[in-house]
């Protein structure tokens, strides 16, 4: 599996559903761009397993197309395990599942 590792703030999605993302830098985001041609899911996702921490999981990233990277969704059980909140500086690593 293709692993990449990262830091990058934990931010909240204006709204009212509260869901919180990590972007992945441009040139991560570039690069799985690249790999995962052909391999991306609806909406353009791609499958990853995530560590933050202690805690790994399974689940897909985003394209973002207004920031041209890709989003990583924190959900809330990840977010109190590893004692995250918005503005937090996330260490990330990630590997992509289908490449």
């Amino acid at each position: 599996m293709t692993t990449f590792h990262f830091s990058a703030p934990l931010w909240k999605y204006p709204g009212a559903d509260g869901w919180h993302f990590v972007s992945l830098p441009a040139e991560i985001s570039d690069d799985i761009g690249q790999l995962t041609v052909g391999v991306r899911h609806g909406f353009g996702s791609v499958r990853v397993a995530v560590t933050v921490g202690s805690t790994s999981w399974r689940t897909s990233i985003f394209p973002d197309s207004k920031a041209g990277t890709y989003m990583l969704p924190m959900k809330k059980a990840v977010r109190a395990a590893e004692q995250l909140s918005a503005g937090d500086e996330v260490e990330t690593r990630l590997e992509l599942v289908d490449v």
